[in-house]
């Protein structure tokens, strides 16, 4: 009998998967959590229910919500990442020599620990000597450090449930506080195709809050509709405008350069939920 697992995060869409095998399901103090091999995408790391990170489309994700903040700061010396258990943002950061320290804020535990059982490739970072693994509350750690961190991001699950509070006006006055004083934080923000009401939302709490405020969109085949935005807040630099003609080149598989300014154009209906 053919195994399928279903996501049915929008209510009248769903996204099916054929399992291979299942490797861990558990239910941990927070979530569901079960990471399963497809045919199609290789291992999936799903949290109640919903496709967080595959082996196949991983680096689009991980590599903008990593490179563009980083390249845009001239120096990012210490970067929090708050959420992001699996280890792929850290992965990311700690391909920047100027990072000298990288801490990853993680509300659950268990979620790092299977990761690196079973996601290997993503979590292989959480082992840098530069990165630091604190299990606890992103809220809570973001309002006990201040003008700490030079680049924050805060890579989530989506606003519901736990990660609820990490989506919202008040928390990113904590954010701004907790950044240095050129620093730069980026979220990710779901698809407008589905979720217009949330991706504005966001991005007006943001702007309320940072000088520059920018969205940009990625292309990751197994979040819902395959078109997400990420929306960056800074409090001087500008990533639209950065010149990245002397920044080092690193070893990615979707991130480019030109990439890093032509990702910030944006198609009009998109333009216009954030208007």
């Amino acid at each position: 009998m053919d195994m399928w697992l279903k996501e049915g995060q929008i209510a009248d869409a769903a996204m099916t998967y054929k399992i291979k095998e299942t490797l861990v399901t558990k239910k941990t103090e927070f979530q569901d959590l079960a990471i399963v091999d497809t045919y199609e995408f290789g291992r999936m790391l799903v949290l109640d229910g919903i496709i967080q990170t595959t082996v196949r489309d991983e680096h689009v994700y991980h590599e903008m919500i990593s490179h563009i903040p980083l390249f845009t700061h001239p120096n990012p010396k210490k970067v929090l990442v708050v959420g992001g258990g699996d280890g792929g943002a850290i992965r990311e950061v700690l391909k920047h020599p100027s990072v000298e320290k990288a801490v990853l804020c993680e509300i659950d535990g268990d979620v790092v620990t299977e990761c690196k059982k079973f996601l290997p490739e993503i979590s292989c970072a959480l082992e840098d000597p530069r990165c630091e693994v604190f299990i606890g509350d992103g809220i809570k750690y973001v309002h006990e450090h201040k003008n700490e961190f030079d680049v924050i991001i805060v890579d989530s699950t989506d606003p519901f449930g736990a990660a609820e509070g990490l989506f919202g006006g008040s928390f990113y006055k904590e954010i701004y506080e907790c950044l240095t004083e050129d620093g730069i934080f980026i979220a990710q923000t779901e698809t407008p195709f589905y979720l217009p009401d949330v991706v504005k939302r966001v991005y007006d709490d943001a702007n309320a809050v940072f000088p520059v405020t920018r969205l940009f969109m990625a292309a990751i085949p197994t979040y819902p509709s395959g078109f997400w935005s990420f929306t960056v807040g800074s409090k001087k630099h500008d990533p639209k405008a950065v010149d990245l003609s002397n920044t080092i080149d690193i070893a990615t598989k979707y991130y480019t350069k030109e990439l890093h300014k032509a990702c910030f154009v944006l198609p009009k209906f998109v333009e216009d939920i954030i208007r």
